[in-house]
């Protein structure tokens, strides 16, 4: 009997009787973190990391069993170790390791390795069987050090604010927005936010991590109405999700700079699409040569590969002598379509419009 397998509901553990990021409510759900693709309602209990509970209840929202673990602490069910380890994606994202009669597995949800100062480093957990993610599994897919991508940013936003201009940056609103907050240099100019990318900045806040301090537009005196030349939001940076993009809400800001940041950026044309300034090539997503690394450092000689560029990924890996497959999951990570998956669980009606 394997240690994990693919059912209708998602991996499932047959020796625990529990799944790890099921796609529909189950008995006992064990969670890598709270985007919407990993996180659904409905399940009687949960199982996710210490450091990502109040993310996850806000996400959930009340009456849910969640149980919580430091990071490393062996946790029985039913005859089988699981244990969390950091994943380096927001915060409080997790690998699955997953011990059984000798067998280690480990499931790695998204992953990044590149500094975030909102969340635990990545480390890498060895094991027989990796399951990793291939959102950017190409090699045109190589991210720039955090210094120069966030010097980017400031540069931009300095030049509008010169120029009497707003900076709009579309983000999710858990995990990146937060990153982006924290990354940037707020002696520019405020910094405002969209309620839905609020209420998870909040969170963050709640968990212990610092970050500058925010506004929500909608609390701002007239901040539901344009504001002509400028105005109250000349100079100022504001962090919305994507789904705000082209909408009445966002026609307020002008004159106003906008840009995305995603991993999808890295791509000619893709900003041009998009119909937005400037593309910030910012992913909580590995790159190609950090899946690479992460996935040498596990030792695993078998490699389950999900969702996005699986059939690279899976080439290369055989190549050097892996026992690679493609696993059929649903978790999309950062779809190319710039889904807003933080709205996908938000309980505010204002989501796209406030």
């Amino acid at each position: 009997m394997a240690l994990l397998e693919l059912t209708d509901a998602g991996l499932y553990c047959p020796a625990g009787k529990f799944h790890i990021d099921p796609w529909r409510p189950v008995e006992r759900a064990v969670v890598t973190h709270a985007h919407a693709d990993h996180l659904r309602r409905g399940s009687k209990h949960y199982l996710v990391s210490k450091a990502g509970e109040t993310v996850t209840r806000t996400r959930l929202g009340p009456g849910y069993a969640i149980q919580t673990a430091e990071y490393g602490e062996s946790v029985p069910i039913n005859g089988v170790a699981v244990s969390l380890h950091p994943a380096g994606h927001l915060l409080g994202s997790a690998q699955v390791r997953v011990e059984h009669r000798g067998e280690v597995w480990v499931v790695s949800g998204d992953y990044k390795t590149a500094p975030d100062p909102t969340c635990a480093p990545f480390e890498p957990v060895r094991c027989h069987l990796f399951v990793t993610e291939s959102t950017f599994g190409l090699p045109i897919y190589r991210w720039q050090t955090p210094d120069a991508i966030f010097a980017g940013v400031n540069s931009w936003w300095r030049a509008n604010a010169a120029a009497g201009k707003c900076s709009i940056v579309y983000g999710y609103a858990l995990g990146k927005a937060q990153r982006i907050l924290a990354s940037v240099d707020p002696s520019i100019g405020p910094v405002y936010t969209h309620g839905a990318t609020e209420k998870l900045v909040q969170a963050y806040r709640d968990a212990g991590v610092s970050l500058p301090e925010t506004r929500r537009v909608s609390e701002v005196p007239g901040g539901r109405k344009r504001s002509a030349g400028g105005g109250t939001w000349a100079g100022a940076l504001v962090l919305a999700p994507p789904s705000a993009h082209g909408s009445a809400w966002s026609r307020k800001f002008a004159p106003a700079s906008a840009g995305i940041a995603s991993g999808w950026m890295r791509i000619r044309g893709t900003r041009r699409r998009k119909a937005v300034d400037r593309g910030f090539v910012i992913s909580d997503h590995a790159d190609w040569p950090s899946l690479l690394s992460a996935i040498r450092a596990t030792g695993a000689e078998r490699v389950w590969v999900t969702h996005g560029y699986t059939a690279v990924l899976i080439r290369y890996l055989r190549e050097r002598g892996l026992n690679a497959e493609v696993v059929q999951t649903r978790f999309e990570g950062e779809a190319g379509g710039e889904p807003d998956e933080a709205d996908a669980m938000s309980t505010e009606p204002e989501a796209a419009t406030e």
